[in-house]
């Protein structure tokens, strides 16, 4: 018995051997396949990254070269003024553009004025200093002990009237206010100095952290705040760069490590991306394939056993093991198919939500293009029976009232200029965040886009516009397009109702502002559905809507912060009420 028993253990040891093996070996490619996707999109976080800082910082530049030539500037560094002078400016531009300081350095380095009191700290000899001197902008980074923070300078020189540089304007940078925007994202990114030094990251802990020893008199930082970079082991694996690191519960202890040189700011950024969807991928992988061995083994052994006396039914199993390894392949092949199809889907579907919005202002432009047409050529046949009879004047020695039809000319060329102004303004592509807007003007550029449509419809738009502007959070062109959605949605649902009348009210609290929009239309009849992508009361047809511009107003208004609402009024037709954050007028101003 044990001399039958023992092949047979040597025969199961070495097949889960090679399968062992065949499972190692699927891991090891799939992670590797794994590991180039997550490559790219490494390296596009890290190229983000790195232009969002520069584009930062070259707004402190742009903010030190134009400072640098005001007026008063010149005038305090050249001694025709006193510094005090010049305070109140400096001040109001370090608040508006959120520098940490503005200060103005005489020729050797002593400070003659700094928006925010900091010591006097001698820049006498520093490169930033030197190469104003020489003319040019002087960059540098550093721990300010006066400030307690890191910043970056910007040394732009201040040249006299006369040509020569009388001094330098210094506009710090505070690196806090730069890294904020992606602070605690993933993944882990950092910029390290020339001499290895951690200045920013995304991650505290990583903050001052030095590649190698840095000891007195070697780093431009105080040695009490550096400490040794995080450990780490770095593991290449074809031409990838893995790091086994041990840097805490905020960076991945196993991670895709990435660089990239940047020369403008004299760093070089690093990125750190968690490698476990690659491994558990190749870990899923590795386990079909292992699964399927082992399936097909025991299938094989059991075959083996009864060979003699099941030949027949050995044939069928077998036939069914490979059909089965078969669906197993193509399941896995799937799964691979699937991962790629959502990543494009999702790229897509943010493409398309862009396009959508757009697509909508568009709409609504191309709907009242007769209107507009009809706003436009009226003033242009004015403009020509005017230039005609100013002409006649002329020849008749009339000057004084071909003066009068050329000042008419010129009013009806700014009325049109304005409508072209609005049209423009809200026909473009806007990403900016929300920001102070006024929403009286809003208002009032909805209604001249829509003044020939109401005209033409002998529709009554009833505004009682306030006399001061009213500031709302929100951006200005798509705070227009929600507006004129619901203007827009209001007389078309008044078509065959009568009287024909738009109600806009505007009322404005300590915190939110309300803008309602009333029709007297026939009402809604499923409320609850206003909002739904692709839910219309209007017929289907070229010429009709698609559902989508209630829905594209409720994802616009929600982005600014806001709240949309749509009910019957008790006294008839339908009335939209949007909520948006108020602004005091004393931040405004």
């Amino acid at each position: 018995m044990e001399r039958f028993l023992r092949p047979r253990l040597l025969v199961i040891a070495a097949f889960l051997v090679a399968v062992l093996g065949f499972a190692g070996a699927v891991y090891w490619y799939g992670y590797v396949a794994a590991l180039g996707p997550l490559e790219q999109r490494a390296r596009a976080d890290l190229a983000l990254a790195s232009d969002s800082l520069t584009g930062e910082l070259q707004r402190f530049r742009e903010l030190a070269v134009l400072t640098s030539d005001h007026p008063q500037v010149r005038s305090v560094v050249s001694g025709d003024s006193d510094a005090a002078s010049v305070q109140p400016v400096l001040q109001e531009i370090a608040d508006k553009t959120g520098a940490l300081d503005i200060m103005l350095v005489a020729p050797d380095g002593d400070m003659i004025i700094a928006t925010q009191g900091a010591p006097n700290v001698d820049h006498s000899g520093r490169r930033y200093l030197l190469r104003a001197m020489d003319g040019a902008l002087g960059f540098h980074h550093l721990y300010s002990e006066a400030y307690g923070r890191r910043a970056f300078v910007f040394a732009a020189p201040v040249f006299s009237d006369a040509g020569p540089v009388v001094g330098a304007l210094l506009v710090y940078a505070d690196v806090e206010a730069v890294e904020a925007a992606w602070r605690g994202a993933r993944p882990a990114l950092f910029f390290t100095d020339a001499q290895g030094v951690v200045f920013l990251s995304n991650r505290s802990e990583l903050v001052f952290r030095a590649k190698g020893e840095m000891l007195a008199g070697q780093s431009s930082y105080p040695v009490e705040r550096l400490a040794p970079f995080v450990a780490y082991t770095a593991e290449p694996i074809r031409e990838f760069d893995i790091w086994q690191v041990d840097g805490g519960r905020y960076v991945p202890d196993r991670a895709l490590h990435l660089a990239l040189d940047l020369p403008v700011v004299g760093m070089t950024g690093e990125v750190l991306v968690n490698v476990a969807p690659a491994r558990k991928l190749a870990s899923l992988q590795a386990a079909v394939a292992a699964a399927v061995c082992l399936t097909f083994g025991l299938m094989l052994f059991i075959a083996t056993q009864r060979r003699r006396t099941l030949a027949a039914l050995n044939t069928r199993l077998e036939a069914r093991v490979n059909d089965r390894t078969a669906e197993l392949r193509a399941v896995n092949a799937d799964l691979r198919r699937e991962v790629a199809e959502r990543t494009a889907a999702e790229a897509r579907l943010q493409k398309a939500q862009d396009d959508l919005v757009q697509a909508g202002k568009l709409t609504a432009l191309g709907q009242m293009s007769a209107g507009i047409s009809h706003e436009l050529n009226q003033p242009l046949t004015a403009i020509r029976s005017f230039a005609e009879n100013a002409q006649g004047f002329i020849e008749r020695g009339k000057p004084e009232v071909a003066g009068q039809n050329l000042g008419r000319i010129s009013e009806l060329a700014r009325r049109m200029g304005r409508i072209i102004s609005n049209l423009r303004a809200f026909a473009r592509q806007e990403d900016e965040p929300p920001k102070d807007v006024d929403i009286v003007a809003a208002i009032d550029a909805v209604l001249e886009i829509t003044a020939p449509r109401s005209v033409q419809d002998g529709i009554a738009v009833i505004w009682d516009r306030p006399h001061v502007p009213m500031i709302v959070r929100g951006g200005e062109v798509r705070l227009q397009q929600v507006i004129l959605n619901l203007v827009s949605n209001g007389m078309d649902a008044m078509e065959g109702s009568d009287p024909k009348q738009v109600t806009i009210t505007l009322e404005q609290h300590s915190a939110r502002t309300t803008v309602s929009v009333r029709d007297t239309g026939p009402g809604i009849a499923e409320p609850e559905k206003i909002f739904d992508p692709f839910y219309t009361t209007k017929a289907v047809g070229a010429a009709e809507g698609m559902g989508l511009g209630l829905s594209i107003s409720y994802g616009l208004v929600q982005s600014f912060g806001g709240m949309i609402r749509g009910r019957n009024h008790p006294d008839g037709g339908a009335v939209f009420t949007i909520e948006l954050d108020s602004v005091a007028q004393e931040a405004v101003t």
